[in-house]
């Protein structure tokens, strides 16, 4: 076995390794991370904002809705329940 061969490899490596660390340390010390947010992500985060802030269901809608559903006397008119599912379907299409 050859020793000297051994030895050579070693030294290459050695040498590439303190190479690779200067260069961490160059590029460390002279770079910032930086953060740019464009104009289009940050109405995104204010639109985010506005809805998790706004309340889940209108209570001022469902509240009469809910109590006629519980009196019982919440009824459907099928005229007026046909016409929206027309109305739907069209705008599906």
């Amino acid at each position: 076995m050859r020793i000297e061969a051994y030895t050579q490899v070693q030294q290459i490596y050695n040498a590439s390794k303190i190479d690779k660390s200067r260069r961490n340390v160059k590029a460390n010390a002279s770079e910032t991370d930086r953060l740019e947010i464009s104009g289009t992500g940050r109405d995104y985060q204010i639109a985010k904002q506005a809805v998790a802030a706004a309340a889940d269901v209108r209570e001022d809608v469902t509240a009469p809705l809910k109590k006629s559903i519980q009196a019982g006397t919440y009824e459907v008119s099928v005229g007026k329940f046909a016409d929206k599912l027309l109305q739907r379907m069209e705008e599906m299409r």
